[in-house]
C-alpha cells in the first residue's frame, strides 16, 4: 500500500501533456480508493504506478512554522578600529557646587626663622608687683663693683666704760752713789748724805721695850674703787654679748638674711602693710630695714630679688610732706630714688617701698609689701 502511494505521488508529480492530466485523475480517484481502503481495510500488495513524470505541478504548500533558532555561533574577529572623529566643542561651564566641608587640620609646620629684632620701644610705666614665684637657682658670684663713694662720717657714739687700772711697775734699778760734797764752814754741821749700801745682817739682838703706838695707816680703800670698776666694765662687757646674742638669736626667727657690717637684714617671706610690718620687726627687737649706705641698699635688694617682691623701708613723710626720715626723727643720709620719686600720687603715699632693682619709691603705707628687718 505504501508503495502504490509513492507511485501515485510520482505520477502527479511529473506533467505529460492531456495523458497526464488523466493519469492524475484517475490517480486522484484511486488515491481516494486506496485511502478508502487504507482506513477501512488494509491492502497488503497494491497496483503498481504509473511514472507519473508528465503530471503538473501541484500547487505551493503553505509557508511552514519556522523552526526552533539554531545554537548561537561562535563570535566573528573584530573588525577594525574606524577613524577618530573631530574633537567636539567645549561645553558650558557649570554653576559651582556647594561648599565642602572643612577637611581635618593639618600637622603645624616646622617653626619659621626668626625675624630680625625690632626696635626697642619707648619706656612704659613701672607695673604693680606679681605674684611671688618660685625663688630660682643661686646665680655664680658677679664681678667684683667699683669701689663706691664714701659715706658721710656718722654721729659720734656714747662713750664707752671705762677700762679696768693697769697693774703696778716693777720699781726701778738703784742709782749709783754720788760723789761726796764739799766740806761745810767751820762749826756747821753738813747735810746728811745718802745711805750706803745696805750691810750683811746683824746677829739678832734682843727684843726691845714696846715702843709707842704709831699713827693709823691709810686705808686700802682705793684698791676697792679699782675693783669695782673691774667688776662694772666685765658687766657692760657682758651686757653687751648678751645683747648681740640676743640679736642674733631673735635674727634667727627670719629665714632669709643678709649681712653688712655690724647690721644684718633678715626676711620671713611675707608680707604686710607698713604698721603691721613696723610691728613684726619690733616684736623681734629690730627694726624695718633702714638702709644708709649703697652697700646696705644693695643687701636689702638681695633679699627682695630672692622673694621677687617689693619691700618696705622705715622712712616715712607723714609729719611733713615730701621730707622723709628714720623712725628716729633723723633725716636722711642716703638715698635711692627711682626716676621722678617720690611724686606724692593721690596724696597719700607716706611710705617707702625698694624695688628688686634696688630703686626707691614713696606708696600707700595701707598697702601690703615684703617684710625686712633690720638687726
Amino acid at each position: 500500500m505504501v508503495r502504490l502511494l509513492l507511485s501515485v505521488l510520482a505520477l502527479l508529480t511529473q506533467p505529460q501533456g492531456h495523458l497526464g492530466a488523466e493519469v492524475k485523475a484517475y490517480s486522484q480517484k484511486t488515491v481516494t480508493n486506496a485511502c478508502t481502503l487504507v482506513m477501512c481495510s488494509p491492502v497488503e500488495n497494491g497496483l503498481p504506478g504509473r511514472d507519473g513524470r508528465d503530471g503538473r505541478e501541484g500547487p505551493r504548500g503553505e509557508k511552514g512554522d519556522p523552526g526552533l533558532p539554531g545554537a548561537v555561533g561562535q563570535a566573528g574577529m573584530p573588525g577594525l578600529a574606524g577613524l577618530v572623529g573631530p574633537k567636539g566643542d567645549n561645553g558650558s561651564a557649570g554653576e559651582p557646587g556647594p561648599k565642602g566641608d572643612s577637611g581635618p587640620r593639618g600637622p603645624p609646620g616646622l617653626p619659621g626663622a626668626p625675624g630680625p629684632a625690632g626696635r626697642e620701644g619707648p619706656s612704659g610705666k613701672q607695673g604693680d608687683i606679681g605674684p611671688q614665684g618660685k625663688p630660682g637657682l643661686r646665680g655664680e658670684a658677679g664681678p667684683k663693683g667699683e669701689v663706691g663713694d664714701p659715706g658721710m662720717q656718722g654721729s659720734t657714739g656714747t662713750r664707752g666704760p671705762m677700762g679696768p687700772k693697769g697693774e703696778k711697775g716693777a720699781p726701778g734699778e738703784q742709782g749709783a752713789t754720788g760723789s761726796a760734797g764739799a766740806a761745810g764752814p767751820s762749826g756747821a754741821v753738813g747735810l746728811q748724805g745718802p745711805p750706803g749700801a745696805r750691810g750683811p745682817p746683824g746677829l739678832k739682838g734682843d727684843r726691845g721695850a714696846p715702843g709707842d703706838r704709831g699713827a693709823k695707816g691709810e686705808s686700802g680703800l682705793p684698791d676697792i674703787t679699782s675693783l669695782k670698776q673691774q667688776v662694772e666694765a666685765l658687766q657692760g662687757q657682758v651686757q653687751h654679748l648678751q645683747a648681740v646674742f640676743s640679736q642674733y638669736k631673735k635674727a634667727e626667727l627670719f629665714p632669709d638674711g643678709r649681712g653688712i657690717g655690724e647690721k644684718i637684714f633678715k626676711t620671713g617671706g611675707f608680707e604686710k602693710s607698713f604698721q603691721d610690718a613696723q610691728k613684726e620687726c619690733t616684736q623681734a627687737g629690730g627694726q624695718l630695714a633702714s638702709p644708709r649706705s649703697a652697700a646696705e641698699n644693695a643687701a636689702v635688694q638681695q633679699l627682695a630679688i630672692a622673694q621677687n617682691k617689693a619691700a618696705f623701708l622705715s622712712m616715712t613723710d607723714a609729719h611733713t610732706e615730701g621730707k622723709f626720715v628714720y623712725p628716729t626723727g633723723e633725716p636722711l643720709v642716703y638715698s635711692n630714688w627711682a626716676p621722678g620719686e617720690p611724686n606724692n600720687n593721690g596724696g597719700a603715699e607716706n611710705c617707702v617701698e625698694i624695688f628688686t632693682n634696688g630703686k626707691w619709691n614713696d606708696k600707700a603705707c595701707r598697702e601690703q609689701r615684703l617684710v625686712i628687718c633690720e638687726f
